[in-house]
């Protein structure tokens, strides 16, 4: 069903008006009250683990938070409200804000209910802070100067990623190249970044074939089986959810992946689901803007993945950095201007202007807010191995670039600055 723009902003009209008069975030509150923070986030579905993923590490954080004095001196609580369809969470959205009363909102997964949301947080003027959802369609920005609004990376971060460790390590070494992704904008866009970047470079390849599974989909043996009748050197994919498992599982009972170079820039998100018995070593593989067993990673940060572990007998992916920066930059945010303000708590425009050009260490190391409410932030990709201590994949060599070098500046046309872009081979 198509939704109207009208449709859209309809539950969040009240909420508007009342910002308007000034009785949604106000900035006078007693210094015990307890800040409440409400939470879009999918907890069923295709998307329930990353989902819960970003829940548990907001969740560790506020713990951690509430244990120190909370955030400017008021305790943290959390309001979790479901992210489903672009309709329902946007009534959930409005309920978060106009009878929950929550300070800020954080969440959002998909990038079609991001798209959706955002012009109903510019119209409710609700400081809401994605993990993951964008509000591109394809790659064109749709609110290029969001006043409450701030935004995870671009999603072609790590298309360009693994664009550019494909061509320093394997130049010379494949000819023909292959793709199976999600047949929708995101998987769409980072196959078209991949080959566009091949061409950048000047390397020569042949597509011999393209598949696009639509999301969802579970039987992947036609699709396995065109990509071995098209015999490619290089698959490329950028499958993400529970399909990405049952696809590995049948492309090793095909015999694909033997000798064919793999390149999965977002294998991340189903981690611990790469069963080393159908996932061979030395694919390409990334983890986004987190990878759980970084020797390199901050004291804070192995403590998170040891509580992790421990606590749900498993190990995070990218979404809980997401939602620990959310939070983590929020708070930060909060107490600069607090801080500026006396001590006094800050309007919510106090902290949006705090948020803006804000820099801190993440879960997965820097991050930071552009002017245009553009995340900044720390990507991890590299080659998988079998000598570990878990029944998975994990990374034996692995290298990091900061998003400055793989996201489009503000403004900026995505293909355009593909042609141009100084990047580092």
């Amino acid at each position: 069903m198509r939704i109207s723009r009208r449709t859209l902003l309809k539950s969040a009209a009240a909420v508007s008006a009342m910002a308007v008069t000034g009785a949604v975030h106000a900035p006078a509150f007693a210094q015990n009250k307890p800040l409440r923070i409400g939470i879009l986030a999918p907890r069923s579905g295709i998307a329930a683990a990353p989902g819960e993923n970003g829940i548990r590490a907001t969740q560790w954080a506020v713990d951690r938070f509430n244990a120190e004095g909370g955030i400017a001196g008021r305790k943290v609580e959390l309001v979790i409200e479901e992210e489903s369809s672009p309709k329902d969470t946007i009534e959930r959205f409005s309920r978060l804000v106009q009878q929950e009363k929550v300070d800020c909102v954080q969440g959002i997964v998909s990038t079609g209910v991001g798209l959706a949301l955002g012009p109903v947080v510019e119209e409710a003027r609700a400081l809401t802070i994605y993990w993951d959802g964008t509000t591109q369609d394809g790659v064109d920005e749709k609110i290029p100067n969001p006043r409450y609004l701030f935004r995870s990376t671009d999603n072609e971060c790590e298309a360009i990623m693994s664009s550019l460790l494909t061509i320093k390590h394997w130049k010379g070494q494949f000819a023909t190249v292959a793709g199976i992704n999600p047949d929708y904008s995101y998987g769409r866009n980072n196959m078209a970044a991949f080959l566009a970047m091949l061409t950048r470079f000047n390397i020569e390849h042949k597509v011999v074939t393209e598949q696009w599974p639509k999301v969802g989909t579970m039987d992947l043996t036609s699709h396995v089986a065109a990509l071995k009748a098209a015999k490619p050197d290089l698959i490329f994919s950028s499958l993400v959810f529970a399909d990405l498992p049952i696809f590995m599982k049948q492309a090793h009972a095909a015999e694909l992946t033997k000798g064919t170079k793999l390149v999965f820039p977002a294998a991340g998100f189903q981690h611990t689901l790469m069963k080393k018995e159908f996932t061979p070593e030395g694919m390409l593989f990334g983890h986004n803007t987190f990878y759980f067993a970084n020797p390199n990673a901050l004291p804070f940060a192995k403590e998170f993945v040891a509580w992790y572990a421990k606590t749900y007998n498993d190990y995070p992916e990218w979404e809980a950095d997401r939602a620990y920066f959310a939070i983590a930059s929020y708070k930060a945010a909060v107490e600069a201007a607090s801080k500026a303000k006396g001590g006094n708590w800050p309007a919510q425009n106090d902290v949006i202007e705090a948020l803006t050009g804000l820099s801190i260490e993440s879960l997965g190391g820097k991050s930071a807010w552009r002017k245009d409410h553009i995340a900044e932030q720390t990507f991890v990709q590299g080659f998988t191995t079998h000598n570990n201590p878990y029944d998975f994949v994990t990374l034996g060599t692995f290298e990091t670039m900061y998003s400055t070098e793989l996201q489009k500046p503000p403004g900026a046309n995505f293909w355009e600055w593909i042609k141009t872009a100084p990047f580092k081979v």
